[in-house]
């Protein structure tokens, strides 16, 4: 059954205040939920991790203050009612203790063992189910939001984004010899650089490897200005321990620095930087680099189900050959750099070789004083595959 235009309006609503959860509902999947009988809104709410209800009780308990009953209404959810048991009650019984007559839903749980589960449990129940077109762009803009979830509830391993800033010719930036040191060399505009702390504010780890920290003493913070429920986990790939104790990430360090070291990694420099509240993980690798996917675990071990990389030519080389990417976030700018400057990913002749895997790849253009950059995003592995 399609959905009808006041459906489309009521399950919008419910997409806008799922999308006001971004950042506080990880690791469980971001929601929104609308309750509406007869054109009116009853109640409505969307799931915040720490005040542990979902959605769709949000949604009901603030129904109740209001003294509305849900009896005969409409619930409008982004995804699929859980009907399973976990830190909460199953949502699907809620809502049918509740007593709704419809649930309108944008896509279904992408759990493999629940998916269905909700709706059937709806349905068993007399309660006239209605799902999106897994086509429709409700039903895509509500599957974004939740990219990450689907593919760590599926895979037990975050998802992983790759962002990086390119020049047109598909240079990450000048030979070091023309470099200034320490120094971040930007390529992208202001538009740019907002745009991708929007992307860090959507995710629940950044990463980089030694060579970036070297090069550039980033923060690597979110500096979105939105609200996040736990800080941004700031990962550095340094086998060596060489990250500078007087680096922007160590001088700012509070429990949102983790620091992967192989074995043999120096104890006093272990020492030294723990004294400054960085937290030293060893791992196993092999050659002077670390193993990568046990780093991926490490992090899905912590409940860290998405990852954004800003790394250097190597260690973009190095997750892409291994198949560890999931998305891709690329920015143009219109420059050219040269054959001397350092390459977009070690042993991958050129950007746009990689963009050309891309599935759903979409073009957004930003300003960048009279000119602009441009902003291409695509997937090498689709989330929501075969659900």
């Amino acid at each position: 059954m399609s959905l009808l235009p006041h459906d489309e309006r009521h399950l919008q609503r419910a997409l806008d205040l799922a999308q006001e959860a971004v950042g506080l509902a990880s690791p469980n999947p971001t929601v929104g939920c609308v309750l509406v009988r007869d054109g009116v809104v009853l109640g409505e709410g969307a799931h915040h991790y720490d005040e542990r209800d979902h959605a769709e009780i949000a949604a009901l308990k603030q129904a109740a203050s209001l003294g509305h009953t849900p009896q005969g209404a409409t619930a409008y959810v982004t995804l699929e009612p859980c009907s399973h048991q976990g830190r909460t009650g199953p949502c699907a019984d809620a809502l049918i203790a509740a007593g709704i007559a419809r649930c309108v839903v944008a896509t279904v749980d992408p759990n493999p063992l629940v998916s269905g589960g909700g709706l059937a449990k709806l349905q068993a129940a007399g309660i006239e189910v209605v799902v999106a077109d897994p086509a429709s762009a409700l039903a895509q803009r509500t599957r974004r939001l939740n990219d990450a979830f689907a593919h760590w509830i599926q895979h037990r391993r975050p998802f992983v984004t790759l962002k990086a800033a390119v020049s047109v010719d598909g240079k990450l930036a000048p030979a070091p010899s023309v470099r200034t040191a320490n120094q971040p060399h930007w390529l992208t505009g202001e538009a740019a650089r907002a745009d991708v702390h929007r992307l860090r504010h959507e995710v629940d780890a950044i990463l980089t490897g030694i060579g970036t920290v070297l090069a550039d003493d980033p923060s690597l913070t979110d500096r979105s200005g939105l609200p996040r429920r736990r800080s941004l986990l700031r990962v550095v790939l340094d086998s060596d321990l060489r990250t500078p104790l007087n680096s922007q990430l160590v001088r700012s360090a509070g429990s949102d620095l983790l620091l992967l070291c192989s074995r043999t990694a120096p104890a006093d420099r272990e020492a030294a930087l723990s004294d400054c509240g960085v937290e030293v993980l060893r791992l196993s690798g092999s050659g002077g680099h670390l193993n990568l996917r046990a780093a991926l675990d490490t992090l899905a071990q912590r409940n860290i189900i998405s990852v954004l990389i800003e790394g250097g030519s190597s260690l973009n080389g190095s997750l892409l050959h291994e198949g560890l990417v999931d998305k891709l976030t690329l920015y143009y700018a219109e420059c050219e750099l040269g054959l001397d400057a350092i390459p977009f990913a070690e042993g991958i002749a050129s950007p746009y070789v990689v963009q050309e895997q891309l599935q759903r790849m979409k073009r957004t253009s930003l300003p960048h004083g009279t000119a602009e950059d441009v902003r291409i995003t695509g997937y090498l592995h689709d989330p929501w595959a075969g659900i």
